[in-house]
């Protein structure tokens, strides 16, 4: 495995969040190596922790991995008695929050970091990160680099061993393996789920959205699916960290989650496991704003949510945030030679924005450059880097 870019506090005890296959035990391992290590996917340990969770944690002594704890949510009370009376060090991981994150949020309050493990960042398994995607440039040889690598990622995306496994036939048929156990079945076994064919429909139809407002209604006819089932299975993706949502921006706080959201896959990965075309542009969506995620969630975009915006009239920009009191908007768009028109929307945003505000083009061009006063942003300039600061 390669150096990650995730940090942790080694002198506190945490809980490690992320999909299936983004690394977490690996990286858990590698950085603890002298701790003991249990994993619930293992029959035995999974009975001994639903059975006696208090013995199941004194037995790993005061120092413990424990992984894929959201299959025994209830563990973490023992956790917490073993943190508080025994000075025990405890690392746990999950791969989904159902059920894990509202168990632990009283019971571990204080005594433990929460950290999320995302699919590798683009670049992350070749260096640190080299430069700031936004306050900084890329150098020239970056930015080839980038070029070069950018169609395999735009395909087969980030995950540890797709990106560590060398030819496209032997990516494709790794993300085929995912499809049919951790994308699919391993998701409907955490979360009760029982109609397989109607979570590919919400995967299906999640692909067909990128880029436009989620309408559950629609999901939901065309999987076959109730409303209420078919929200179930969508916030299943959610709380499983395979997809995540930017709710509707506006300047009032209380409307922020009233207004349509977006949804997009955590990485594009997943989008080639199941087998969906889509255009360039739906990809490249998809593809920049779940790295701009990744490194939010590894805390290296100071961004508590992203937004997406739409206004009155219908104008879109598909990424708003706060961060330093700076409101940060950016529009991708699969082109090489943006006009003023591309930068028209992000424009208007700008100038009309209640708050000090920036506005950045994110395309498929090699160079820096500037329109009334839109700073225009190669995409391979994520390649190897960090974020906004």
């Amino acid at each position: 495995m390669f150096k990650r870019w995730l940090k942790i506090d080694p002198k506190k005890s945490a809980l490690v969040i992320g999909p299936r296959r983004s690394g977490k035990t690996t990286f858990l391992k590698q950085a603890f190596p002298q701790y003991k290590y249990a994993t619930l996917d293992d029959l035995d340990f999974f009975e001994w922790a639903m059975n006696d969770p208090k013995g199941f944690v004194k037995s790993l002594g005061k120092y413990c991995i424990i992984d894929e704890i959201q299959r025994v949510p209830k563990l973490t009370i023992a956790v917490k008695y073993a943190i508080d009376n025994e000075n025990a060090h405890i690392i746990m991981t999950g791969s989904s929050s159902i059920g894990l994150l509202d168990s632990s949020a009283d019971t571990l309050a204080g005594r433990m970091n929460l950290y999320s493990m995302t699919p590798a960042c683009w670049g992350e398994n070749l260096s640190p990160p080299l430069h700031s995607i936004i306050s900084g440039k890329a150098d020239i040889l970056t930015l080839k680099e980038g070029m070069r690598n950018y169609e395999e990622t735009l395909t087969f995306g980030l995950f540890p061993e797709i990106v560590s496994t060398e030819s496209a036939d032997s990516k494709k048929e790794l993300l085929t393996n995912y499809k049919n156990t951790y994308f699919t079945r391993d998701i409907m076994q955490t979360a009760n789920l029982e109609n397989i064919d109607g979570l590919h429909g919400i995967f299906a139809n999640i692909c067909r959205s990128i880029g436009s407002h989620l309408e559950v209604s629609h999901f939901a006819r065309e999987s076959s699916l109730s409303v209420p089932t078919a929200k179930k299975y969508l916030n299943t993706l959610y709380q499983s960290e395979l997809a995540f949502k930017l709710h509707g921006f506006q300047y009032g706080p209380a409307k922020r989650y009233i207004k349509a959201g977006k949804t997009y896959f955590a990485d594009n990965g997943i989008i080639e496991s199941f087998n969906f075309r889509l255009s360039e542009g739906q990809l490249l969506e998809n593809f920049v704003i779940s790295e701009l995620e990744k490194r939010r969630k590894l805390g290296l975009i100071k961004a508590d949510r992203f937004y997406n915006y739409k206004s009155a009239a219908g104008r879109e920009i598909d990424l708003v945030f706060e961060s330093g009191n700076i409101l940060f908007a950016i529009e991708i768009k699969a082109i090489k030679s943006p006009s003023a028109k591309d930068i028209s929307t992000l424009r208007e945003f700008v100038k009309g924005a209640r708050s000090r505000a920036k506005g950045y083009l994110f395309y498929l061009g090699e160079n820096y450059s500037e329109i009334d006063g839109i700073k225009l942003v190669p995409v391979y300039s994520m390649f190897k880097g960090n974020g906004f600061e």
